[in-house]
């Protein structure tokens, strides 16, 4: 009865995992959850009252495909005042999250066959999503390149199948951030060789420590017409439960993904892209810098938590986004020990969630979360060091 692409596609397993732990909490478990991907901040009060003010003034109806002209208007012009991209209004495409964005882009850019270059560690949904669309996706391990892909790793790998790049800056689950140099050199080899550019920045707006967010489409007008800029509000703006993202993109791929769209899903939620219009007003700016310097030192309470808790290893230092990458492969006592086995382990023995690697293409790896308060963060640690203490282990090495 299922297609074999249903048949082989698994259920998200971040999204999976959140849940349980969401279930066992509400059980009343004792359990400090480092696995979500959304901020624990709430949704800024003006994009809420812009909901509010939507209901009552029975702004209801359906919108264009594409999204309110005014909302993609207000996109384009924060792409270009903070981001450095020349986008007009008719190329920005409002999506049910930024999710839905790249799931319709490889449908719009690839042919059955076609192949999608994309580095691992990746986000667990990108080669499923490839998948659906019916290619390719040709995956490039980073752990000898410092967690980055390079132009040569891209060179070696292209064939005449090869159509997408796709990046991910900053990078889930590593928090790496791509120099502006290193971004320029990909960018070339893929303008040189007829690659589309989908470059997945919805942690852009959430870089630390003096790192500096390139956004792909802002290096030049070549490269901008071999991009599309996928990004969107949960992360910025905390609305993950909103569902409104954006791709920006060169007009004939802007057309086609509203096309695609149109005969799918049609455009997001009204009522979620008022507020989405709302949260863009500038008076937002101050309580996002508030923001962005809490995350900064929630990730630094993390960070030195962890460099003290060997055998635990912090894999690199977190740029941007939300996440710490932590090789757990020091934990293990058995051969069969990966890090879904210490990921269990954390659960049971010290009541603190954290994401296994494998559907990361990191199997001795897991991503923990300082999406979370600062007590939530220092307790999550006691208890790790805790289980550290009482529970023997072996290196691999």
């Amino acid at each position: 009865m299922l297609s074999h692409r249903a048949q082989i596609l698994p259920a998200s397993s971040t999204a999976a995992l959140d849940a349980h732990i969401k279930s066992l909490l509400a059980d009343g478990a004792d359990i400090i959850n480092l696995t979500g991907g959304e901020l624990d901040f709430p949704t800024p009060q003006q994009a809420t009252d812009g909901a509010h003010q939507a209901i009552d003034a029975g702004h209801t109806r359906y919108t264009a495909v594409a999204g309110l002209t005014e909302l993609r208007e207000a996109i384009a012009q924060r792409l270009n005042t903070h981001w450095g991209c020349a986008y007009d209004p008719a190329q920005i495409v409002t999506t049910n999250g930024a999710k839905q964005a790249l799931a319709q882009l490889f449908t719009v850019l690839c042919e059955p066959g076609d192949e999608v270059l994309l580095q691992a560690p990746h986000w667990v949904s990108f080669p499923h999503m490839i998948r659906l669309a019916g290619a390719t996706p040709v995956v490039i391990p980073t752990g000898d390149t410092g967690f980055k892909i390079t132009p040569e790793q891209i060179q070696a790998r292209l064939s005449p199948r090869t159509k997408v790049l796709l990046l991910n800056n900053p990078s889930n689950p590593t928090g790496l951030v791509y120099t502006e140099r290193e971004l320029r050199d990909l960018a070339a080899l893929a303008v040189e060789n007829g690659l589309t550019i989908v470059s997945d920045e919805i942690y852009g707006d959430l870089v630390h420590d003096g790192a500096i967010f390139t956004a792909v489409a802002s290096l030049s007008e070549e490269i901008a017409a071999h991009t599309v800029t996928v990004a969107g509000f949960s992360k910025t703006y905390a609305m993950t439960g909103w569902r409104i993202g954006y791709a920006a993109a060169p007009l004939p791929v802007a057309k086609a993904l509203s096309a695609v769209q149109g005969h799918t899903s049609s455009a997001p939620s009204s009522i979620s892209q008022h507020a989405a219009l709302a949260a863009l007003a500038e008076d937002t700016d101050t309580e996002l810098a508030r923001r962005s310097r809490e995350l900064g030192t929630r990730r630094t309470a993390l960070r030195d938590g962890l460099n003290s808790l060997p055998p635990l290893r912090l894999a690199v230092e977190p740029q941007g986004g939300f996440f710490a990458f932590v090789d757990v492969s020091g934990l293990y006592r058995r051969p069969e020990d990966d890090a879904a086995t210490i990921a269990q382990e954390l659960l049971e023995q010290a009541g603190v969630a954290v994401m296994p690697g494998q559907d990361f293409a990191a199997p001795h790896h897991v991503r923990m979360s300082y999406a979370v308060s600062s007590s939530d963060i220092s307790q999550a640690l006691d208890r790790i060091s805790t289980y550290l203490k009482t529970t023997t282990h072996r290196s691999t090495s």
